[in-house]
């Protein structure tokens, strides 16, 4: 059964401080990823990782999000380099503990239409995944026709692997334990964006991608049922716990 995670940015980074690494919540991350594979709770493995304090803020200084693109290399290669550098770190956590994680880096494979529609070919994850890898995926900058390049979320990237590899489970891992009430108790389900769209505000630091509000309308999208939980959360998640938020 394939299982797609996304790390989120926030998560793995100190948003609020550009190109800082949080190592101590990376390396959490890294260590219950490697428990579920050592456990068999894994099979089949997808991470996602968003930018976070990395390309978020490369992004957002230069005005590039999701719709507003831009031609001027120096811009494309700030943010797509931001990304990559976290990349490594990402892997090379995951490496350390046997797991065998490989990069695909978006740019290099996806594309925007002129209307904004993403199209990603995941021939190359499908087969890395059936030769034992786990592949590596990251928000990054994609080819956008009338619009140089734009931003591709990974909550976007999660949504097309989920629905292109037939993901039998999706996770979301936030800095919060799911989606909070107006009390700040953790909303158990949620089966309309629309039911919850007063809840969801912007991200307190730099996103270039919308924010929780964001990560939710792309987890309704999806054909199957997704949950949202906090990095502690991990481990029941990868037992099928079901932690934190589900989106169903």
């Amino acid at each position: 059964m394939t299982v797609v995670l996304k790390l989120g940015g926030s998560v793995i980074t100190e948003k609020d401080r550009p190109e800082t690494l949080d190592g101590e919540a990376l390396d959490a991350a890294a260590d219950s990823i490697a428990a579920a594979i050592d456990a068999d709770d894994a099979d089949g493995l997808v991470v996602v990782h968003g930018g976070g304090s990395f390309g978020h803020h490369h992004a957002s200084e230069r005005g590039v999000s999701t719709t507003a693109g831009t031609r001027e290399i120096d811009a494309v290669h700030a943010i797509h380099g931001a990304m990559t550098t976290l990349n490594r770190f990402v892997l090379d956590r995951l490496i350390d503990r046997g797991v065998p994680a490989v990069p695909v880096h978006p740019l290099s494979a996806g594309h925007r239409s002129a209307d904004g529609t993403l199209s990603l070919p995941t021939g190359q994850v499908a087969a890395l995944l059936e030769e034992g890898f786990v592949p590596v995926l990251h928000g990054d900058l994609v080819a956008h026709e009338g619009a140089g390049t734009t931003v591709v979320s990974g909550d976007e990237l999660v949504v097309e692997l989920a629905d292109a590899l037939g993901a039998g489970r999706v996770g979301l891992c936030s800095t919060v334990p799911g989606v909070l009430d107006a009390d700040d108790r953790v909303v158990d389900r949620i089966e309309r964006y629309e039911d919850v769209a007063t809840l969801l505000g912007e991200s307190d630091a730099t996103d270039v991608t919308g924010g929780m509000a964001a990560k939710v309308r792309a987890l309704c999208e999806l054909n199957a049922e997704a949950g949202i939980f906090g990095v502690d959360q991990l481990d029941g998640f990868f037992a099928g716990e079901g932690p934190g938020t589900t989106v169903s």
